[in-house]
């Protein structure tokens, strides 16, 4: 074809222009159902504990691990880098070491957790990590994970069930006792009281004596 020739005619198809793709936006949040809680109450926990004393070969560990986390407002991630040398089994102490920059506590250890830790020491020695798996290294966060949602299975709960409920669920027992919200904020390690006041908040036994009948 010589230089001054026209170029053939493109056809209706080249002509049309590609469509680009529509970006996909964020995944669409689903409403929460009713039955989400962010927190138990007390006696889911000791469903929780009965249910993971049930399955498997780690059971006693399972339990201390649901007990531990809500006695203490623990995070996953300070469960499992509790080291022995943060228990005081003689006088009743447990170091706590917050994580998100939170503020460490000394926090007293009652009847349940004294029993609890005592045969965690028999069951697993020889390491620095309280809780750990059958080989002597310490449990992941996914492990612990698991372990809570297979009891909350187990136990029948009409709801999944995840460690950081745990957490919530200390929270709202001490305010539903009504202690200072100050304590609170303390024992759970939150640096911002704002963090503390929506166990507070939530807590129906201060209204109790508005009325008398």
């Amino acid at each position: 074809m010589s230089r001054g020739a026209s170029q053939p005619a493109l056809s209706a198809k080249s002509k049309k222009a590609k469509t680009p793709k529509k970006a996909k936006g964020p995944p669409v949040r689903k409403k929460r159902s009713p039955k989400d809680r962010e927190y138990l109450f007390p006696e889911e926990v000791d469903e929780l504990m009965r249910a993971a004393r049930s399955i498997g070969r780690h059971g006693d560990r399972d339990a201390a691990i649901i007990l531990l986390m809500f006695r203490h407002g623990l995070r996953t991630a300070e469960l499992i880098a509790l080291r022995w040398v943060h228990v005081d089994l003689k006088r009743g102490y447990l170091d706590v070491h917050r994580a998100k920059g939170g503020s460490d506590s000394k926090q007293p250890l009652r009847g349940p957790q004294m029993r609890a830790l005592r045969q965690l020491k028999r069951d697993y020695e020889g390491s620095p990590y309280v809780f750990i798996t059958e080989r002597g290294a310490p449990l992941s966060s996914r492990t612990v994970r698991h372990i809570v949602a297979r009891a909350g299975e187990e136990a029948g709960l009409p709801f999944a069930v995840h460690p950081h409920q745990l957490r919530h669920a200390c929270g709202y027992y001490l305010a539903s006792k009504g202690h200072d919200t100050r304590a609170i904020q303390d024992y759970l390690g939150h640096r911002d009281i704002h963090h503390t006041v929506r166990y507070t908040k939530m807590a129906p036994q201060r209204f109790e004596t508005f009325w008398e009948d």
